[in-house]
């Protein structure tokens, strides 16, 4: 699974698509560690857009949860942006909606990492 990575000033936007499993769990989280160490070191945030990630199993919430666990460890910040329906009811029958901030739309997750990664958004 590949990311697509954006950058908006201070936050770092990585597109999920597909499916998150155990299948490609731990090369996902691998990937998404360099972008969380990056983002932390830069005093940044990473904002997750999950509108391409059409499912995610318990393995999937496994690996969100310990890149969460490294971010805070190393002060930075995930947020999730843009959950697919199917994504957002997983989210919400396992407490992940309280683990993790969830924005309805990529913008307002930028907006909330900081005004300056809100404004570069609305330039593009």
């Amino acid at each position: 699974m590949a990311l697509q990575v954006r950058s908006y000033a201070n936050a770092l936007v990585l597109g999920v698509a597909g499916r998150l499993d155990q299948d490609n769990c731990e090369a996902f989280r691998a990937d998404l560690m360099v972008h969380v160490e990056r983002s932390a070191h830069d005093g940044g945030a990473v904002i997750l857009d999950l509108r391409g990630l059409e499912y995610i199993s318990s393995a999937g919430l496994r690996c969100f949860l310990l890149a969460s666990r490294q971010a805070k460890a190393q002060h930075g910040r995930i947020f999730m942006a843009a959950l697919q329906p199917m994504v957002a009811e997983i989210f919400e029958i396992s407490h992940f909606n309280m683990v993790f901030q969830v924005f309805p739309t990529v913008r307002e997750a930028l907006a909330a990492a900081s005004s300056e990664a809100a404004a570069a958004f609305d330039l593009t």
